[in-house]
């Protein structure tokens, strides 16, 4: 299984991708929306792990891109903030599954990653 880890926070998104890893996923980390679109370009991904706050670029723009150039993708948006609590990122991402805090334990995220990620 193929993820994508789009977190500014280059210690968190590390802490992820090595968990995930270990766990054995595929992971690539991203840490801004340029970075995010080059690696839409390469393999297919099954899972995008997105924080909803990058400190460049645009969360919702990585997610319409994704939707746009792998339409089967899984996003689990994540947040440190109270942003989105009311749940309006679902209407506003077609391919939202889950949103989770980001100082959600590593295990709790894998497993999430990992359901999504089976039923592409």
């Amino acid at each position: 299984m193929k993820v994508l880890i789009v977190e500014s926070n280059p210690t968190l998104g590390e802490l992820w991708k090595n968990h995930m890893v270990r766990q054995g996923l595929d992971v690539e980390l991203a840490l801004d929306q340029s970075q995010a679109a080059l690696a839409l370009n390469g393999d297919k991904i099954d899972v995008i792990v997105l924080n909803v706050v990058l400190s460049e670029g645009s969360a919702l723009a990585v997610a319409d891109l994704a939707s746009y150039r792998q339409p089967d993708i899984q996003i689990v948006f994540v947040t440190g903030t109270s942003f989105f609590s009311d749940g309006s990122i679902f209407s506003l991402s077609a391919n939202a599954r889950a949103f989770l805090q980001d100082d959600t334990p590593p295990d709790d995220l894998t497993a999430m990653v990992e359901h999504f990620g089976r039923a592409v």
